[in-house]
């Protein structure tokens, strides 16, 4: 999974990213001439897997992961560098929004105050409008064509007239319905406003758990009103720091503050649930590991995401779920109070399962 991180410039996206990935990226206060994306791959925190690692042991031990990528700022009206963005997000799952909270005469905002409302709204209208403008292109291309007789896909053609009325009417189209067939021709037009999108609020140390970004965040929210969006608020500068520490040191920051777990690890656990994607686990003394697949994969699929030939020769599914596992302390325990169930092919994955497939080849 892919999540581009975008905002406008100094709003704190390569603080977020640093935070997130552990690396330690130059954060300055002035406008990033990156020439290339900044691309780390991240854990998904899984208390499961550390768990079954105390009781199996493995010689190997294979977390989930979100890779996420940084790059220049967002500018109002700059077609040019906007486009450099846009082509990042296009190629995206997902969009972690850096929003600026935190006031710092010392880094300047390029709309000259901090309004989080604003610059969020600033930064939809932006890949709204970078639809709008792919979409008149496509349908001038289809006029053209029809012109020299070449015949146009109407499904295509419905499908962009659809999107630019509701781009025109200033609407994300992820907050637009499409059919199924809709859905499969929009794969290769690769619209921005229709991935999910997680807005960071980037707030003060000193504005933590405050009113003020209480309402910041409930402004934001109140602007996202359609689906695939979820806002959340954390101290992007904390979080870096408590990144760059060891473990042990890392946990005293947290009680000094009061913090049970660092928000990054909520945010990283988000952008992994955030496009509907869970975790079969397997298990044993070679690997323990978390196997991503999205909710509603069936037994036969989910297999193939371990090798091609467990998916070809399924025979049956060995499943027992990470809680009864738990509960009754081992694998021939869990088999005695019968947790362990043989499902089939068509048997939907539920996160957590724990799961040995049985297959002939």
């Amino acid at each position: 999974m892919k999540s581009a991180i975008i905002g406008l410039a100094n709003a704190g996206r390569t603080t977020i990213f640093n935070a997130l990935t552990q690396l330690n990226l130059e954060v300055t206060p002035y406008a990033s001439v990156a020439t290339e994306p900044h691309i780390g791959m991240v854990k998904v925190p899984d208390p499961r897997i550390n768990r079954l690692v105390e009781l199996f042991r493995p010689k190997k031990t294979t977390f989930a992961t979100v890779e996420y990528i940084d790059f220049i700022g967002l500018t109002k009206g700059d077609l040019e560098q906007n486009r450099k963005v846009s082509d990042l997000i296009k190629d995206a799952d997902a969009i972690v929004h850096v929003v600026r909270s935190f006031e710092d005469e010392g880094v300047p905002h390029p709309l000259g105050s901090v309004d989080p409302r604003r610059d969020a709204e600033t930064v939809e209208m932006e890949m709204i409008f970078g639809d709008l403008e792919l979409v008149e292109k496509r349908l001038t291309r289809m006029e053209e064509g029809a012109k020299r007789g070449r015949k146009p896909d109407e499904v295509e053609r419905g499908l962009l007239l659809k999107c630019r009325e509701a781009l025109e009417e200033e609407r994300a189209l992820r907050d637009v319905d499409f059919t199924e067939d809709e859905q499969k021709a929009m794969r290769s037009l690769q619209f921005m406003s229709i991935k999910p999108q997680l807005v960071v609020l980037n707030i003060a140390e000193k504005e933590l758990g405050s009113e003020k970004s209480r309402l910041q965040t409930e402004a934001i929210r109140s602007f996202f009103t359609g689906r695939q969006v979820r806002v959340i608020s954390l101290c992007g500068q904390i979080e870096m720091e408590i990144a760059q520490l060891p473990p042990e040191e890392a946990k005293a920051f947290l009680d000094d503050l009061g913090i049970e777990e660092p928000a990054r690890d909520r945010l990283i656990q988000l952008s992994y649930d955030f496009l509907g994607l869970i975790s079969f686990l397997t298990t044993g003394e070679d690997e323990v590991r978390a196997w991503t697949i999205r909710k509603g994969t069936e037994a036969q699929k989910a297999a193939g995401k371990i090798h091609s030939d467990i998916e070809r020769g399924f025979i049956r599914a060995e499943v027992v779920a990470y809680d009864d596992f738990i509960a009754n302390g081992s694998m021939a325990a869990a088999r005695e109070k019968g947790a362990v169930r043989l499902e089939g092919k068509t048997y939907e994955v539920k996160d957590g399962d724990i799961i040995n497939f049985r297959f002939n080849v």
